[in-house]
């Protein structure tokens, strides 16, 4: 029975499975933390690839390997292959005056411009908004750049043995799939093909970009002679990774919350605040993000002098509705709704309510309505949730489970925790090594029904009208 790895090259960390390519089952796993910042050296990920992958036991004996990374980050290459500068990262902001440029240069209706041309309104983590920042503060760079790919393709191809000195041939050689060139702002979801002029306002020239592979296709093969698959960006990678489907919605609450959904058509929002991605598949994977999740509970739980496990049971003590307290949890801004300055705030205290345990329930309604309001803003692109997915590691609280379902609406399925990313990853891998996705059943899952609290929304969001 052939083997088969999954790689999650994530801002944090890089995790590999290796999995059975007919069953799913996990043979082993290795991680390796990533260096910390912004603005890290490409190296840096390829070190603890080697690392991860010999705490996994090695790649030599698997037939195929996907890697799924970190999307937007900006890898820049030289006519030899060498990185010229430490990569910007998704979470880098210095390119956020550089996103506000290009949609006001597009005309009065520049963001409806760009969401229908490359699925995405740019921000600060958009690669073109980065492109255009490096030819503005560093032309010598943005001159020397020869090609342009991203983590997960540079992960790729390094693994096929190429590197700094491969010169125009290794180049040449450099593969992505749809999922990650989506999150570029120069390839259209909508056509499939790289936006020429996009690059030309931004970087200045048109650089070797990588093959946009299909989702089966082969790619190249590491120099044991595994097959590389095209990888994916983290989040098509979490959508394989737990077997979401067309009509399907994943929530996660992790540093940041994510709500995005599986799509067979492409979609275009002018507000800015739905990325219209692709996904692995050959669909399409929408996707709206907050900035506040978990942390928020991290921070709860430090003034409440407890632990996580602990918050929970003290939020599952009050009733629903905090008492009356409502958080807006906008601890660092937000990105849904746009509030870049935003502050957090809590509203309707009184000396009744003023209590640990409401206040415990009050974090996990707030970060639950924002993610709401994220959720609306998919779904208002004309998308039916058949079925919600909760991931991430603040999804492992009941308390969140509940809230969520109780703001929704909807019951809320959690699978069991997991390397979904990875997952996702190593499921690719098997499905270009036999030519089918495997039905691989990787995990259990529980089902959470509660019952619905409309009034929770309405009032978190009355409080979000009278402050902004």
């Amino acid at each position: 029975m052939p083997l088969v790895a999954g790689v999650d090259s994530s801002t944090q960390s890089c995790k590999v499975v290796i999995r059975d390519a007919d069953t799913g089952a996990l043979h082993r796993q290795g991680t390796a933390r990533h260096a910390p910042g912004t603005e890290v050296d490409p190296e840096t990920w390829w070190q603890a690839l080697i690392e991860a992958a010999d705490a996994a036991g090695g790649l030599d004996d698997v037939a195929a390997v996907a890697v799924s990374g970190q999307q937007h980050g900006m890898v820049c290459l030289d006519a030899d292959g060498a990185v010229v500068r430490p990569a910007l990262l998704w979470n880098d902001t210095r390119s956020a005056a550089a996103a506000e440029n290009l949609v006001a240069e597009a005309g009065p209706d520049g963001a409806r411009y760009w969401a229908e041309t490359s699925g995405t309104v740019p921000v600060a983590s958009i690669t073109a908004a980065k492109l255009r920042w490096l030819a503005e503060n560093e032309p010598e760079n943005a001159a020397r750049t020869a090609a342009v790919c991203l983590p997960h393709d540079w992960l790729s191809w390094r693994l096929a043995g190429y590197g700094p000195g491969s010169g125009a041939d290794g180049l040449a050689a450099l593969r992505t799939d749809r999922s990650d060139a989506s999150g570029t702002g120069y390839w259209s979801p909508a056509t499939g093909e790289y936006l020429p002029d996009v690059l030309k306002t931004t970087l200045g020239h048109v650089p070797v970009l990588p093959v946009v592979l299909g989702p089966l296709e082969a790619g190249l093969r590491t120099p044991a002679g595994a097959v590389i698959a095209p990888g994916t960006g983290d989040n098509a990678g979490a959508a394989l990774g737990v077997g979401a489907g067309v009509g399907d919605i994943v929530v996660s609450v992790g540093t940041s919350g994510t709500v995005f959904a599986v799509a067979d058509a492409p979609t275009a929002d002018a507000t800015g605040l739905v990325a219209g991605f692709a996904d692995a598949t050959g669909n399409f994977l929408p996707l709206a993000c907050t900035l506040n999740a978990s942390r928020v509970f991290d921070a709860t739980a430090a003034v409440l002098g407890v632990d996580l496990a602990a918050l929970t049971d003290l939020a599952l003590t009050a009733e629903p509705g905090a008492g009356g307290l409502s958080l807006i949890p906008y601890f660092e801004g937000e990105r849904t709704p746009n509030l870049p300055e935003a502050e957090a705030s809590l509203h309707g205290m009184t000396l009744a309510n003023y209590a640990p345990a409401n206040l415990a329930r009050a974090a996990f309604e707030g970060v639950a309505c924002s993610l709401a309001d994220a959720f609306q803003a998919v779904t208002g692109l004309g998308i039916a949730a058949q079925r919600v997915i909760l991931v991430g590691g603040g999804a492992r609280s009941a308390a969140m489970q509940q809230t969520l379902s109780a703001v929704l609406g909807l019951p809320v399925e959690v699978p069991e925790p997991g390397e979904y990313v990875a997952d996702g990853a190593a499921r690719q891998a098997a499905a270009v090594l036999t030519g089918e996705w495997p039905a691989w059943k990787t995990q259990d899952s529980a089902t959470v029904s509660a019952a619905p609290e409309p009034e929770l929304l309405e009032r978190y969001r009355a409080a979000v009208r009278r402050q902004y």
